[in-house]
């Protein structure tokens, strides 16, 4: 898999550090890709991402898709220079100025065109084939919405083998899972869905995380949420939240404890949750 490779060149640099002619390829390729009347919107997210935005950009203007296609980017107000990467690449773009992944999703729903909607991160390199793979599966009769599997770039603190370890075992689970709680197994960087009941449900707005999984519990009234397990729809990212219980192994570890005390979610059905308190936004009175 080294079809992300070029784009790490700009990966992880400040926008001042990338070449002219990089940027001024991908709005070439973005320009060449936009469609007046889209099949499918793919809105990027983004908040502070000035140093992942452009590699994103970069792997989505290459893309190699037989459907109409729009892209559409959401700055969720932003301090440093996403806004200008947006411009400067020729991305049509939104700003959200309340702070949250739900808000900027909503925000990105709300301006699609497209008859599905494909929920991009700004810190996540996607393979050619990944729209047009994501967009296959949802046509299919009873599919309202898909996820796939992703992969982390791999590095230097970070062991080969483990990281291929845990990548499998964390896939095989979700894949089991996504049979009786797909909601459980959708994440927001790899999410697909039809754009209209997605529209009327609303993206939930008031809790911290999760509200990728919410609108999928809440799709599951109009058809399937489908798993692809597939290379050509598998995206690329950071460690995010993967190194945050200390070292990858000590992570392994907490997330295997985890799936083990959960794991009558692989033969069990729910269609609704309760909030947990400390997962609500508290508002402002």
């Amino acid at each position: 898999m080294n079809w992300y490779k070029k784009y790490l060149s700009v990966y992880g640099k400040s926008f001042g550090e990338v070449p002219e002619e990089v940027v001024d390829k991908v709005k070439k390729n973005i320009r060449r890709l936009e469609s007046e009347k889209p099949l499918v919107t793919v809105s990027v997210i983004a908040y502070n991402e000035e140093k992942h935005l452009l590699a994103c950009l970069w792997s989505l203007s290459e893309m190699e898709c037989r459907y109409p296609v729009e892209i559409i980017g959401v700055d969720n107000d932003s301090q440093d220079k996403t806004a200008e990467i947006f411009a400067r690449t020729g991305v049509t773009h939104f700003t959200e100025t309340k702070h949250s992944c739900g808000y900027a999703r909503q925000c990105g729903l709300e301006h699609a065109r497209g008859k599905y909607h494909i929920n991009i991160d700004a810190d996540t390199m996607y393979p050619p084939r990944y729209v047009e793979t994501m967009v296959d599966k949802m046509m299919q009769k009873g599919i309202v919405g898909v996820c796939s599997a992703w992969s982390y770039i791999p590095d230097k603190e970070h062991s080969w083998m483990a990281l291929k370890a845990y990548e499998t075992a964390r896939d095989i689970y979700l894949w089991i899972q996504h049979f009786n709680r797909p909601e459980l197994s959708v994440r927001g960087l790899v999410f697909a869905y039809h754009t209209e009941p997605a529209k009327a449900i609303g993206i939930r707005t008031d809790i911290v995380r999760g509200e990728d999984g919410s609108l999928a519990l809440a799709l599951k009234k109009h058809g399937k949420i489908a798993f692809i397990h597939n290379s050509r729809a598998r995206a690329v990212t950071g460690y995010g939240t993967v190194g945050a219980d200390g070292s990858f192994a000590n992570s392994f570890r907490v997330r295997l404890m985890k799936a083990v005390r959960n794991i009558g979610n692989l033969f069990t059905q729910k269609d609704s949750y309760e909030d947990n308190e400390d997962n609500l936004i508290k508002r402002k009175n």
